[in-house]
């Protein structure tokens, strides 16, 4: 049965990793920023963190939420004031010139990390593991967690590709700042429809 519903998880991991949300603008501003070679630790730290995350998810954390649910609000907030902090450290980000010593891409580890505070993250592995592994089996697990991670890392590929292609335009100090502080606000924006839903 688990393996009927893999055409149905390949499209449901590449419109979840694909559309617009905190890894994805992250990556963009990234891109701009500091150019695709150098974002490639991030885009692994994404691919193979939030993997490593369904399978852990589907083990025995959301039973943890279901027992106790004060977790899961505690989870939110830290989240909530996580990405505020990111949105100002992108915001403020080094222009060209002094990026060298004041500003540096996101490690591998520090990508991989920020799964556990990225809201999107949770819904999608949350709703992964619920429709796409109905016999709550390890395989299950561990298959929906593979198909994520391959399928994501193209996806989140072409937000970095975007981003770097926009240096070009980004070569101004001015237009640097700008983009940088929209890429602040969308990232505050994009908290705003999980938090509506986890609140209703």
């Amino acid at each position: 049965m688990m393996y009927q519903l893999i055409p149905a998880l390949i499209v449901f991991a590449f419109v979840s990793s694909i559309t617009p949300g905190p890894n994805n603008l992250m990556l963009m501003a990234s891109g701009a920023n500091f150019g695709f070679r150098r974002t490639v630790p991030h885009m692994l730290g994404v691919s193979l963190g939030f993997g490593l995350m369904v399978f852990l998810v589907g083990l025995g954390l959301i039973r943890v939420f279901d027992a106790y649910p004060i977790s899961h609000t505690i989870l939110q907030v830290v989240s909530v004031v996580y990405m505020l902090f990111l949105a100002y450290k992108i915001a403020t980000a080094a222009p060209p010139k002094d990026k060298q010593q004041t500003s540096s891409p996101f490690t591998f580890v520090q990508a991989a990390l920020f799964q556990w505070v990225n809201p999107k993250a949770w819904a999608m592995a949350l709703g992964a593991i619920s429709i796409y592994a109905p016999d709550q089996s390890v395989s299950a697990f561990l298959l929906v967690a593979i198909v994520f991670s391959i399928v994501n890392l193209p996806s989140v590929s072409v937000w970095v590709m975007l981003g770097q292609k926009m240096r070009q335009v980004l070569n101004n100090q001015n237009r640097l700042r700008i983009f940088n502080f929209t890429m602040a606000g969308l990232l505050i924006a994009s908290l705003v429809p999980v938090l509506a839903t986890n609140l209703s």
